[in-house]
């Protein structure tokens, strides 16, 4: 790399579209279903994680950082845009992937990509991995590639949420109701905070058993904000088996939106999402009249 720079230049498409959906399955409830196209935000840093990682760049290079260490699982679109944030602003990137196993295999298409953004990869066994935040272990990892900026996995902490608070503030005077999956909870904690009195976001959590990010929202918004900000709850029952996952449902659903509405959806995070939404549709969680933003995060 050729040197971090003072102020990371990432010019993005701000504020992202809220696009109207034209749906039968919508209209007969009277429910007005909208996309807000955060996809859209910048060709490389899409949506929630360009929001999440912009302020976390300024203060990396603020603090002098030429290098950029954090965590993901072998599908990890956060690892996949740090790589490229990290080209974008001249710093070195060094991902931490869960699974030990993988190390020597081919990459996948989004390891691929990270590794040609210059990503350095180090794989670890699970074991490890669950106590990734323990200080032993990131003083090892420190050790083995020297001083960086550590983010969390899926770059959620408290900068993050402040971030992802501008999206709430790009919503709350266009919809009732915030729609988002959810991996970590940074997305969620943000949005809700933003989209102030009168509205509310749910989230859906892409992880088996994820109510347990419950209590992540929480603690992001009291770092963030210094308490709960919001109304906002989890909506658990849409992770189709799991991370990275999906089932013949959820394949069919995607396919049928798409051909209805010519957008191509991405099953890790936004079909899951957009999968529960008109499941509530459906089951007359909405009453007629409300304005329903489903983020596209990409």
């Amino acid at each position: 790399m050729d040197g971090v720079t003072a102020e990371p230049d990432l010019t993005a498409a701000l504020p992202s579209p809220l696009q109207p959906v034209a749906d039968d399955r919508t209209a007969a409830r009277g429910v007005t279903l909208l996309l807000k196209r955060d996809d859209l935000v910048h060709p490389r840093l899409v949506g929630n994680k360009f929001r999440k990682l912009r302020p976390n760049l300024a203060e990396a290079a603020a603090a002098g950082h030429d290098t950029l260490l954090t965590f993901g699982g072998a599908y990890s679109n956060h690892l996949r845009a740090t790589a490229a944030a990290g080209r974008l602003c001249g710093m070195r990137t060094i991902g931490v992937v869960r699974g030990e196993e993988l190390a020597g295999r081919p990459l996948n298409d989004s390891l691929a990509r990270a590794a040609a953004d210059g990503m350095v990869l180090e794989f670890v066994d699970r074991a490890t991995y669950r106590r990734k935040t323990e200080p032993e272990v990131l003083a090892a990892l420190l050790d083995r590639h020297g001083r960086a900026y550590v983010l969390p996995e899926g770059g959620s902490n408290a900068l993050a949420a402040r971030g992802c608070a501008e999206l709430g503030r790009e919503l709350r005077d266009a919809v009732d109701v915030a729609a988002v999956a959810c991996g970590t909870g940074g997305t969620l904690a943000g949005l809700a905070a933003g989209l102030g009195p009168g509205r509310r976001a749910i989230g859906f959590p892409v992880l088996r058993g994820g109510g347990f990010l419950a209590g992540d929202v929480r603690a992001l918004q009291t770092a963030a904000f210094g308490g709960p900000c919001g109304r906002w709850h989890l909506d658990t029952r849409f992770h189709h088996g799991g991370y990275a996952r999906t089932t013949p449902a959820l394949e069919e659903f995607a396919a049928d939106f798409t051909a209805r509405h010519g957008l191509p959806l991405d099953r890790t995070y936004v079909a899951k999402m957009l999968y529960g939404v008109f499941a509530l549709v459906r089951e007359g969680a909405f009453a007629p009249g409300t304005r329903v933003a489903a983020v596209i995060t990409g």
